[in-house]
This record gives structure tokens, sequence and C-alpha cells, in this order.
């Protein structure tokens, strides 16, 4: 038995002591040290830290998040030119015989405003195949190489959700979208072959962080099936080894592979477990492929609507199986098309506590009402904010700029949050996305929230979505974190600027290599 204590210890309720008294890596009593230290006790003493419990990210794509610290980001690209010279100096550093991938292209932030195109990629690696991928997951550019080996021409159809782009003359421009990211193949698919240790390295990263367990989505956006069972089989292999709690999310629509992965997540180590499956109504904000009822402001679209009878057989099928079920929605055309969906899923017996609705990015009073009956519940991304803050205003224009991320009207309705980064769509740091909760970057300040709410989106919030007893909770695991600062008192910059001591998960500091990366931009 031992007493983890500082100067308080703080949850979304507030302050609740100062000290922590655990056995056997369990919680046994959280109260005030000078009542529950004993003279025989071990002890680890924070003075003038405050002890939080273990933060959550109920969504988060790990292994891209893995790959991309050895990786090449293209985010910090201003324009096309500087993208083509940092995808061609990555190439160089490449072996000739592996494919060319990077990630997180942003053409928001080039000086042209517009997306590569196969030509520009050309340019910069013409002896191979290349796809780069936009920053929020839903966009891929190939290069010639890449689009003849995948076999995709001018004779090739749009796949169902998906569109390939397509020049005057109907050669592919290289862009694909949504389901057509697909097309590629499986040697070019993100992610690629993935070191074992560099996962387990990722997972301290996150520890590192304050994050204790996380929502994993296993298997990006649209890979193949071949690329979903590798990434199953890294899970198994690491899953002795985890420094966290993984809640393995199957991105699939196939039954049996549901059913084979929820097998192999749920017997391959105690710190792994099946969570349930996750499915797309439709794409991004940023990409404009969100399903949107209205034509956005800036371009004449209503995204991409992807929702259909298979999402829905998946879904019912993963909580017939004891698991829940997640579906991405941003658009509100897209939000009403899964308020359907759960609608008959509920009618058919399903908790709506099994039910999750990913992003919620565009949602009117109607909606969010609707939404707040039912009671399923709302996977947020607060640090998107960072991210979409110079352009959503004009992407959606200024009568829907209310409807972005409404959190504090979520929270007045009783809508069930949880927390997440969607790394590596946004940096995965866990307090970065409290403070944007709490400032949201400017952008309707009216849907901010107190940083005892954001607090609870990363704690309470998310172990409840990731069905993990309360934090903290007498019996529960002894999973906390230390911080420099008390997140209640602080402002936005103060949370953000916190530094963690220490991760605490089965009641043991997690050891971590803080000279190791946690992001690259």
């Amino acid at each position: 038995m031992k007493l983890i204590s500082a100067e308080s210890v703080i949850t979304s309720a507030g302050r609740v002591g100062d000290a922590v008294l655990v056995d056997g890596g369990r919680i046994v009593q959280v109260g005030a040290r000078g009542e529950l230290l004993r003279s025989d006790m071990a002890e680890e003493r924070y003075p003038g830290s405050c002890i939080i419990p273990g933060l959550r990210d109920a969504h988060i794509h790990v292994v891209p998040y893995a790959g991309l610290l050895s990786g090449c980001s293209l985010k910090a690209a201003t324009s096309i030119d500087d993208l083509v010279g940092r995808l061609a100096d990555f190439a160089r550093r490449r072996s000739m015989d592996e494919s060319v991938v990077a990630t997180r292209f942003d053409d928001e932030s080039l000086a042209e405003r517009r997306l590569p195109t196969r030509i520009d990629l050309d340019r910069a690696v013409p002896n191979r195949p290349a796809v780069i991928y936009r920053y929020c997951g839903h966009i891929a550019v190939a290069n010639s190489m890449a689009l003849a080996a995948s076999g995709i021409t001018e004779h090739t159809a749009d796949p169902e959700g998906g569109t390939i782009d397509r020049d005057e003359t109907g050669l592919p421009t290289g862009v694909l979208r949504e389901t057509a990211a697909g097309l590629i193949g499986p040697a070019l698919s993100r992610g690629g072959t993935l070191d074992p240790d560099a996962l387990v390295s990722a997972l301290e990263g996150l520890a590192s962080m304050g994050i204790t367990s996380v929502g994993a989505m296993i298997g990006y956006g649209e890979s193949p099936s071949e690329k979903l069972e590798a990434e199953i089989e890294l899970w198994r292999t690491i899953a002795r080894r985890l420094p966290i709690r993984v809640h393995g999310m199957v991105i699939t629509d196939s039954p049996d592979r549901l059913e084979w992965a929820a097998d192999v997540l749920s017997t391959s180590g105690p710190r792994l477990r099946w969570l349930g499956v996750k499915r797309f109504a439709d794409g991004s904000l940023g990409g404009h492929t969100a399903a949107m009822r209205e034509p956005f402001a800036d371009v004449d679209g209503l995204g991409t609507y992807r929702l259909t009878a298979a999402d829905e057989s998946i879904a019912r099928r993963s909580v017939e199986m004891g698991g829940v079920a997640a579906i991405h929605a941003i658009g509100d055309r897209a939000v009403s098309g899964v308020l359907d969906t759960f609608e008959r899923l509920i009618a058919d017996g399903a908790e709506p506590a099994a039910l999750r609705m990913e992003h919620v990015s565009i949602i009117d009073p109607p909606l969010l009402e609707r939404f707040a009956r039912l009671g399923v519940t709302a996977v947020i991304q607060p640090a998107f904010l960072a991210s979409e803050n110079q352009w959503v205003t004009a992407r959606v224009g200024p009568e829907r700029e209310a409807w972005v991320y409404p959190f504090r009207s979520m929270q007045q309705l009783g809508i069930p949050m949880a927390g997440s980064s969607d790394c590596p769509v946004e940096p995965p740091h866990p307090l970065w996305g409290m403070a944007a909760a709490i400032d949201r970057y400017g952008i309707t300040p009216t849907e901010a929230l107190d940083p005892l709410t954001a607090l609870d989106l990363f704690t309470v919030g998310g172990a409840r979505t990731l069905r993990e007893p309360p934090p903290l909770s007498v019996g529960s695991p002894a999973d906390l974190v230390i911080l420099d600062v008390d997140p209640s008192a602080g402002s936005a910059r103060t949370i953000r600027d916190a530094v963690v001591l220490d991760t605490y998960v089965d009641g043991d500091v997690v050891e971590v290599d803080r000279s190791l990366p946690t992001w690259v931009d």
C-alpha cells in the first residue's frame, strides 16, 4: 500500500483532497494526506503540484501517429513549391525500393489555396509511387506512378462514397476523395509496416502527455482489408508491452472481420481490448466533403454523404456482440442521418450509451435537442478549432457559425460528451484539447466550457465512453497524472503550458524517454 500526495487532488467535481491511497494497483481512498498517511506507508510526494485523474483520448489513430513521428509531415508547407521540396527531400532519404508516403498537408495553408495534383507530386517524386494525405485524412493525392500501380485510369469509376478528381480531358488529377483514397494499393496506404518498438515508444509518448487510456481507431480510414489485418497483428504483437490502456475501435464493414478482430484484441493482453466498430457518414469540413444540408459558403457543393444500410448493419452487429458503434459525422446532413440510424438501433433494443457520434461539427439547435433526447454520446475534438479558426466562418458562413462545435449548448442539454484529438489530424496532447475547449481560439466564445467541464471531457467523459470505471473511484485502476499546476484555477494558456510531471497506470509511474519526439508538424 502506498500514498501519492500533492498540493491538491482535482477532479471535474473540484478539489477532493490532497492524496490518493493505492493498493495492488487500485484506488483505496482519495482524501486528506493527514488522515490517510501511516508511519509504515510508502509515499510518493509531489509538493506544490496537482493530482488529476488519468487523461483519456476517446478517438485517436495510434498507428498512423506512431508512423508520423518517423515519417514526413507536410503541415508546415506554405506553398506548392515548398511542399514539393519537402516531399522530394524526404524521398531522397528513403530507399529507392520504398514507396513515398507523407501526411498532414493543408491546402488552406498553401499560398495557392489549392490541392496539389499528380503533376506537382511528379516533380517531387518522378521515379517511384508517392501518395500524400490531407491532414483531415479524407483526401489523398497520388503521383502518376502511384495511380498506375493502383490501376487508376480515366476508365476507373468513382467508388460509392468517393470521387476521383479529373481534368478537362477526363484524366485523374491524382486527387482522391473519401472512399476513392481506398483505391490506392495496400503497399501505398498510410502507415505501411511499422516497427513494433516504434508503436510502444509512441504509446509511451502519449503517457508523457498524461494519457492513460485511448480509444484507438484500428484500420485507418479507407485502408483495404489487408491493412486492417496487419494492424490487428501489430497490436497483438505488443499487447503485453502496453504502457497504457488501449480500447480498439475497428474500422470495417465486414461482420466476419469484426468478430475476428474482437477476439484477437480481447484475448492478447490485459491492457488491450476490443471496444466496438467505427464507420463514416461523411468526410471533412476542411476538404469540403462534410455532408451539408445547404451548400458551403465558399464553394457550390453539399459534400459527400456516405451513410448506407451497410453501416447500420455493422453497427447493429457490434452492439449485438456487446460492443459500441461509433459513426463519424461532421456536416449537419450527416449528423441528422446518424441520428436516424441511432433511433432505429435504439428502437431495436440498443442502449444509448453504446452509440457514439464522432466529431458532431455542424449541428443546429433542433438537431441538438434531438441528440439530447436520444441520450447518445458525442465524441468531440476541441483541438480542431486550432486548425479551423482561420477559415471555418468562410466555409459555413456567418449564419451557421454558431452551429460549429457548440460545446456549451451540448453541456446545457445534458448530452454525454468525451474529448479526443483524432490524432494525427491534431496533436494528441489532451491539455491542449482542454485549453481549446475553454478559449475556442476566438470562435463563438459563448460556446466555451469552464476548466472543470473541460477536464471532465478528458477524464470522466472519456472513461464513460471507453467503458472504464469512474476515474479515482474506490476500486478503480490507479490511473492518475501529476501536473505542475491546478487546471481548475488556470486560464486556457496556463493549461496549454502545463507540464506533466508523472503519469501513473495501475499505481506505477510509466517510464518514458522524454528526449523522444511526441509530435511532428
